[in-house]
């Protein structure tokens, strides 16, 4: 990591405009993603998000099924402005990583652990959300722009049929990547004392 974690904590922000370059090799990116599932935790070390990367072609398939998708449920006369944003923000980057989780382990462990129904899923999406955290942090780390979107569940089906992958794996969010094309504006902060707070007794 070329900044400390806080350094990189700090640095990180949404980017929109991102173009079709790469400051890794898609072995390095990989090596990127395998880093972040193996040492992510999960509640009972569960271990149930599933992470795919998409580049080249994968990646522009999987852009045209969100614009395919939404064009059925927008009206036409306003559908120019979410293609413009798809083809301008998202599908204009070098690669989409999906998040999902298996939502089989997570019925297995409802099953074997009743008193915590309710919560496996809840904490699943807690776990898949410090995956994604972890990976656009070090995404930013190496120069590369990432955003979170989530498209989900429109296009789970059609993305699940694209590539194969199992009925039980549940989307939770696409983060399209690529090199930054400008800095984001200034963020807006709310005042820390409203946020975090202390007591010693």
């Amino acid at each position: 990591m070329a900044k400390s974690f806080k350094e990189a904590l700090k640095a990180r922000r949404t980017y929109y405009r991102i173009d079709n370059k790469s400051t890794l090799s898609n072995a390095e990116i990989k090596d990127l993603l395998n880093v972040v599932v193996e040492f992510v935790p999960s509640a009972f070390n569960s271990q149930t998000t599933r992470v795919v990367l998409l580049t080249n072609r994968a990646h522009k398939k999987l852009w045209n099924i969100v614009k395919e998708t939404l064009r059925k449920q927008i009206p036409a006369d306003v559908f120019g402005k979410t293609e413009e944003k798809i083809d301008g923000s998202f599908a204009c980057g070098y690669g989409t990583i999906l998040f999902f989780e298996d939502m089989s382990i997570i019925r297995s462990l409802q099953e074997h652990f009743p008193v915590y129904q309710e919560n496996f899923p809840i904490w699943a999406e807690q776990t898949d959300a410090m995956h994604q955290l972890a990976v656009w942090t070090l995404l930013e780390d190496v120069g590369m722009g990432a955003s979170v979107q989530h498209y989900n569940p429109l296009i789970d089906e059609e993305v699940r049929a694209a590539w194969h992958l199992p009925a039980d794996w549940k989307l939770v969010a696409q983060m399209p990547f690529g090199t930054p094309l400008a800095r984001p504006g200034i963020k807006e902060v709310m005042p820390l004392d409203k946020r975090v707070f202390e007591f010693t007794d």
